[in-house]
């Protein structure tokens, strides 16, 4: 079984192999490869152009030729997937897509933290669309300031603001709190005993990949 994992930020590789070893996936299961250019267009842009989503819908049509799936783990470039979904020659899980299928489930108030700002527009789709089975309450939140820390290398500020975030949205309420970029998975580790996990992408992804190649 190989997997194609399409990220932009090459710190994703090491969450996403800890994710396939939580699954029981045999090392070398997943085949990553790294377009850090494509989200920097995109927030360059202010926006996923139609041009980069061009370019990702390409890149993911070539992947899935030589691989038993695709997964792509960047929720502002997340739309590019429908491009080329349908007539791929393996399937292609959206990441975001299957978090917010799982997120919604259980209903009640759900509070999705980003951290880019470009994800914020097709997250708040994506999510709004998924909760119309359940009838949830979605509000997406952008963790201010948090971009800017990981785009200087300071991982740990970075993580330790989405986790004073997350502490936030349970005060506030929330039921299930949801983590936008798999950039964000390693904050709930900062979080005090007690606290609910917040979910994250990459093992809902890789399940979903998994489960489609099953058939």
């Amino acid at each position: 079984m190989t997997i194609a994992c399409l990220h932009t930020a090459e710190s994703n590789i090491a969450i996403y192999e800890t994710a396939a070893r939580v699954l029981g996936l045999p090392d070398g299961t997943l085949r990553h490869h790294v377009r850090a250019d494509l989200l920097l267009s995109a927030e360059a842009a202010g926006r996923l152009t139609e041009e980069i989503s061009g370019e990702t819908a390409a890149l993911l049509w070539h992947l899935a030729e030589d691989a038993d799936a695709v997964v792509l783990n960047c929720s502002t470039l997340g739309p590019a997937a429908t491009k080329v979904a349908p007539g791929a020659a393996a399937p292609i899980i959206r990441a975001d897509a299957t978090l917010a299928d799982e997120a919604v489930r259980a209903g009640g108030k759900i509070i999705v933290l980003c951290t880019v700002e470009t994800t914020l527009a097709p997250t708040t789709a994506l999510f709004e669309a998924a909760a119309k089975a359940t009838g949830a309450e979605i509000e997406v939140r952008l963790v201010p300031g948090a971009w800017a820390l990981f785009r200087a290398g300071d991982l740990s500020g970075y993580l330790a603001s989405i986790a004073d975030a997350v502490k936030t949205a349970y005060c506030e309420g929330a039921v299930t709190i949801a983590f936008a970029q798999a950039s964000m998975t390693d904050a709930g580790r900062l979080l005090p005993e007690g606290y609910r996990q917040p979910m994250s992408g990459p093992v809902t992804a890789l399940a979903a990949a998994m489960a489609k190649i099953a058939g």
